[in-house]
């Protein structure tokens, strides 16, 4: 072993309905709580609501056929809209400027993405698939 991790017991009271569904996956707790807490962490963090899934999606190494099939939430198009809007009207505070240029680099890195599936498919880049 090249490391070794110190391990904590806790205890956490649960509806009986989650507690259910826990118990299907209780080899899997560890990594389950470590996500769930990724996400809560990084949808909690200014400029990253609705980015946080995108980036998780990705890290998740998807397969061509699904980075293709990825799509934006509703709630995340109707922020960078907001967000599209004040900026050409020069109104973006420093944190919604900061929001949308993450915004942006996401949207890079989705573009990125699909361009390598449509490659990896056979298609050529900008061909309607």
């Amino acid at each position: 072993m090249l490391y070794s991790v110190q391990m904590s017991a806790i205890t956490v009271e649960v509806p009986d309905e989650l507690a259910e569904r826990l118990r299907q996956h209780e080899g899997s707790l560890r990594e389950i709580l470590e996500l769930g807490l990724r996400e809560f962490d990084a949808g909690t963090k200014p400029g990253f609501q609705g980015a946080a899934g995108v980036l998780e999606f990705l890290a998740g190494l998807p397969t061509p056929d699904e980075i293709l099939a990825l799509r934006p939430s509703e709630d995340f198009q109707r922020r960078v809209r907001q967000l599209l809007e004040k900026s050409r009207s020069g109104e973006l505070t420093q944190q919604e400027q900061q929001d949308w240029d993450r915004y942006q680099f996401v949207e890079h890195l989705v573009r990125m993405a699909k361009s390598t599936a449509y490659l990896k498919l056979g298609f050529e880049p900008g061909a309607n698939a």
